[in-house]
């Protein structure tokens, strides 16, 4: 495969960002939804919106349906990411505290690595590992400074535990289907099995919808429209354009955005011990989608070079 042109490393850098800034906005309205909501009633909710968003944009777009042959990684990200992760991860998070979340959670993008290396081929550079753990250092430490005194349930460690796998699996399901299907057709379709999926929480997302204030309301829509299906198709955006290892590293983004944004918008002050948290996952970030330098980059030219078959020299 030839590397990408830089126009398309960057137009794929702006989508992973747009990604995690989305995602990290989710955990402040999850906070005002999920105080009304139960965590099927507002997976399905979330999901409704979302899917019903981006299936309006396909209609307008003429997306149509998804190849035969893009099916099974869809149906398997709906069913794993899009259903199964945000029912459990909703249900898990009311279980535990914030530092137990984010330790067993925050193994989904090291899942995503190994699972892509096996699965997928992708490649694991020294710069990549570093990155990750760095990153999860972080996450852990942002998650341990933020925690109350709240405690863990080993229910609530095996719900996030079942999310962090879910999530892994699907986003290693959802690469092969991107080189047959659009990005938006990856997510509209999946976002779709998602909600079929979460259609038994019916009756409680009705029955709680009509004791649920406004802004409650509000928030699971804004969690359909612009974390799911804006955010989700940006992500798969960016996962076709690079490797899935790569993008799940630059999730670790999301807590040191969740520390910025709770700041501004809830009025939560971080402590020290929390600011250092999100500084290490921004730089395990930087480090793991960092290009090798020019002296590493003329050794890869040159060992390339080296291994090459020789044309056979005419006596």
């Amino acid at each position: 495969m030839t590397t990408p042109p830089r126009r398309t490393e960057r137009a794929a850098a702006a989508a992973a960002v747009v990604t995690v800034v989305l995602w990290a906005s989710a955990f402040v309205s999850i906070r005002s939804a999920g105080s009304a909501y139960s965590p099927g009633a507002l997976a399905l909710g979330r999901l409704a919106s979302g899917a019903l968003a981006l299936g309006v944009i396909s209609l307008v777009r003429r997306e149509g349906v998804p190849p035969r042959s893009a099916w099974r990684g869809i149906a398997i990200s709906g069913v794993l990411w899009f259903g199964f992760y945000m029912v459990v991860l909703n249900w898990g998070e009311q279980q535990v505290d914030a530092g137990t979340a984010a330790l067993v959670v925050n193994i989904g993008p090291i899942l995503i690595a190994l699972l892509g290396s096996r699965l997928l081929g992708d490649a694991m550079p020294p710069r990549l590992l570093a990155g990750m753990a760095v990153s999860f250092a972080g996450a852990v430490t942002v998650g341990l400074s933020m925690s109350g005194d709240g405690g863990s349930s080993v229910l609530g460690v095996v719900l996030c535990l079942f999310a962090a796998v879910a999530y892994a699996g699907g986003v290693v399901a959802q690469k092969p289907a991107l080189a047959r299907a659009s990005a938006l057709q990856v997510t509209t379709f999946g976002c779709l099995v998602g909600a079929v999926m979460c259609l038994p929480f019916a009756g409680q997302l009705v029955g709680q919808a009509g004791d649920a204030p406004l802004s409650a309301t509000l928030n699971m829509v804004y969690l359909g429209v612009f974390p799911t299906a804006l955010a989700f198709t940006t992500w798969a955006y960016a996962l076709a354009r690079t490797t899935a290892s790569k993008m799940g590293a630059t999730t670790y983004a999301v807590p040191a955005l969740v520390v910025l944004m709770s700041w501004l918008a809830l009025g939560e002050v971080p402590g020290l011990l929390t600011l250092g948290g999100g500084v290490l996952c921004l730089a395990g970030v930087a480090v793991s989608r960092s290009r090798p330098g020019a002296k590493a980059r003329a050794r890869a030219k040159r060992a390339a070079a080296t291994d090459e078959p020789q044309p056979e020299q005419v006596p």
